[in-house]
């Protein structure tokens, strides 16, 4: 094991599991969340301040403020407290009561925006709080990671060329979509590698990240309520959408079989399984990418009050949810569930 001194500076990143026996079918999960700050966002957080300290952004009387809905605030309190720098994140009532009392325990400050954007999210209304606050004072320091490049080349360094590692002969990647970072890094690489893989982005629905009509969104992590500004579909081969519901099924699922990950996991498990089950698997080698684990969705995504709440009584009472069904190795016909957006020739 290595010896550190920072806390960004332990971060396992060849851990994969294999949920071919969870799910009945062949994918390996990528987990990321083996770092200090639980979660990929640590990768990018990493990234930013660096790049900043480098630039001369930063200084000794900079407070960092970014907008985030969990995890790359989680990532920067941690690197702000090793680093000395104040941090004020953003953020709004979705995100996780452990993860708003994580940042506070690291020393960071904490502000929770009440009102939704045009777009049904907070999105906007985060960003347009970032921005005041900026703008009345030169001390803050926004990282922006909407449009910091040093959120997808941090991928671009690292996460993919991990997996490449283990897995050269990689056909397809599952990469959940929120700012996009993970998914433009990743999928920048793979266009410049020996063989083609193909790049299916996994978003929620009710996110307006790729188009269509805004919806309610109560899971932090994936989804965007405005189209994410490092976005370049021309990378991208399909797009899958998944329910908030089948999120949950399948983190429980998962659970079931002594995995607890976190909501972004069981968005781009779930869309992965589905893809899988509409095509033929046969000599396939398939990726999905797990940005995070589960304890900080105790309150949420595993809290039977919270779920009969927002969803219903009957939104675990199913087989799907503890039990996986292979299908066969040939493929099958398309599902009506997930919309699909493939990349022109």
């Amino acid at each position: 094991m290595p010896v550190i001194s920072a806390p960004h500076a332990f971060n396992e990143g060849d851990l994969f599991v294999d949920l071919a026996s969870i799910c009945g079918y062949p994918l390996y999960l990528k987990c990321e969340a083996f770092n200090f700050a639980g979660s990929i966002k640590l990768k990018a957080a990493n990234e930013m301040v660096e790049s900043a300290e480098r630039d001369g952004i930063l200084t000794a009387d900079s407070v960092l403020v970014e907008s985030s809905s969990g995890n790359l605030g989680v990532a920067l309190s941690m690197i702000a407290a090793s680093k000395g720098y104040r941090f004020l994140c953003v953020t709004d009532s979705r995100c996780n009561l452990s993860t708003r009392l994580l940042m506070e325990a690291l020393g960071s400050e904490v502000h929770i925006v009440a009102d939704q954007d045009s777009n049904g999210g907070f999105l906007g209304t985060r960003i347009e709080y970032v921005r005041n606050l900026c703008a009345s004072d030169d001390r803050y320091v926004w990282l922006s990671q909407y449009t910091n490049a040093g959120n997808w080349l941090a991928h671009y360094r690292t996460t993919a060329p991990e997996i490449t590692r283990r897995f050269p002969d990689l056909d397809v990647l599952f990469v959940g979509a929120g700012t996009t970072g993970t998914l433009m890094g990743c999928a920048r690489y793979f266009r410049e590698y020996h063989r083609p893989v193909r790049i299916v982005a996994v978003d929620a629905v009710g996110s307006v990240a790729f188009g269509g009509e805004p919806g309610r969104r109560m899971i932090p992590g994936l989804g965007m309520s405005m189209r994410p500004p490092l976005l370049d579909e021309s990378f991208v081969d399909e797009v899958i959408r998944v329910e908030e519901t089948d999120t949950i099924r399948m983190c429980h699922r998962l659970a079931r079989h002594g995995f607890l990950f976190g909501g972004s996991t069981g968005t781009v498990v779930s869309g992965a399984t589905d893809w899988l089950s509409r095509h033929g698997t046969r000599n396939i080698t398939a990726v999905a990418i797990a940005p995070d684990l589960g304890e900080r969705y105790l309150d949420t995504i595993y809290q039977t009050n919270w779920l009969q709440d927002l969803y219903g009584d009957q939104v675990l009472d199913t087989e799907e949810s503890v039990r996986p069904k292979p299908l066969p190795r040939e493929a099958k016909p398309a599902s009506s569930r997930a919309p699909v957006r493939r990349r022109s020739p």
